[in-house]
């Protein structure tokens, strides 16, 4: 016999289907289970991103700006000279356009006259950063590597209104934190030449009536330098040449050639019987008394030492010049 139980006991099962786990919920747990394979993963990302930018691009980038940098040379002074050696003092103009302004480290730099086969010297080139305008001062004693070769410059300088030169070397450069880079520095340094010392004159001369050390003319002279460089060429000694023939010597003692318009003091020993004899004979082309001198190289000496690379840049350039003997003849009181 069935018996019924009431309807509010009768208990019905209604299944309740679970909350749905919301997004960043399920992320989390995620997130908590695999994070070392998403570390993994970011840290391969960084280091594709990376990599090639410190490696390769930051290199190119560094590399770029050097080879559109500029440089200019605004002052050189060579002083205490000697064959193999001289004291340089050099400034240098940094030129750059580029936003970056990397520590470029101090480095040995290789300078040679431009297309020559070597190099006369090594200087060293202290650190700087590169930025527009920015000063390199180079100050020390530089040994000659190959005379040859800067003699072949001094003459190229001596000779030319315009002279390049080329540096040359491998610094490191670094660029805020980035690591260290070596880029290749590579320039050409156009300048200013004594453009065979076009407009040199002997401003007034002489003749001493009493002879010191066998000189017995004396004067000033006129040397323009168009240049930035100053040059310490000690006692320079020049030929006096009429029409072919040498009639004396001129020194221009403790010479030291200056930016600008240098005048120095001249002694001279010249035959004067050998020139009185060219104006009073019957045969005499310069019968005004003014006789056109030719002047060339003979030495430069310092310290006792003959300076090769001087004398031979002397000895490339010859100079002409006027001199008005008759007039220098007439302030000793003779007439001819």
């Amino acid at each position: 016999m069935s018996v019924n139980k009431p309807e509010s006991e009768v208990m019905e099962t209604i299944a309740v289907p679970p909350a749905k786990r919301s997004f960043g919920s399920r992320a989390a747990t995620h997130f908590k289970k695999w994070w070392w394979v998403h570390l993994i993963v970011l840290i391969i990302v960084v280091l594709v991103v990376t990599l090639p930018v410190i490696y390769v691009a930051y290199p190119n980038i560094a590399q770029r700006d050097i080879n559109r940098s500029t440089l200019s040379i605004t002052s050189m002074v060579i002083s205490d000279p000697k064959p193999e050696s001289f004291v340089l003092n050099q400034t240098q103009v940094i030129g750059s356009k580029s936003s970056y302004h990397p520590e470029i480290y101090g480095f040995d730099a290789a300078v040679s006259l431009l297309g020559a086969a070597s190099a006369f010297a090594t200087v060293k080139v202290p650190a700087v950063k590169s930025k527009d305008g920015a000063e390199v001062v180079v100050s020390q004693s530089l040994d000659l590597s190959d005379a040859s070769a800067f003699s072949d410059y001094c003459t190229a300088v001596m000779m030319n209104e315009e002279v390049s030169l080329n540096i040359y070397g491998k610094p490191q450069l670094q660029q805020g934190s980035l690591p260290k880079t070596t880029v290749t520095y590579n320039k050409t340094v156009t300048m200013k030449g004594l453009n065979k010392l076009k407009g040199f004159d002997v401003t007034e001369f002489h003749i001493m009536t009493t002879v010191v050390n066998g000189r017995n003319m004396n004067g000033t002279v006129y040397i323009p330098n168009p240049s930035v460089m100053t040059l310490s060429m000690g006692n320079v000694t020049l030929n006096l040449v009429v029409a072919g023939e040498t009639l004396g010597l001129s020194y221009l003692d403790n010479l030291v050639l200056k930016p600008g318009n240098n005048t120095v003091p001249m002694t001279a020993t010249v035959n004067e019987s050998a020139i009185i004899g060219m104006l009073t004979s019957d045969s005499n082309p310069y019968t005004t008394g003014v006789v056109p001198f030719t002047i060339t190289g003979n030495s430069s000496v310092y310290n006792d030492q003959e300076l090769p690379y001087f004398t031979n840049a002397l000895i490339a350039n010859n100079l002409t010049v006027e001199l008005n003997i008759t007039k220098a003849l007439a302030e000793i009181g003779l007439t001819i």
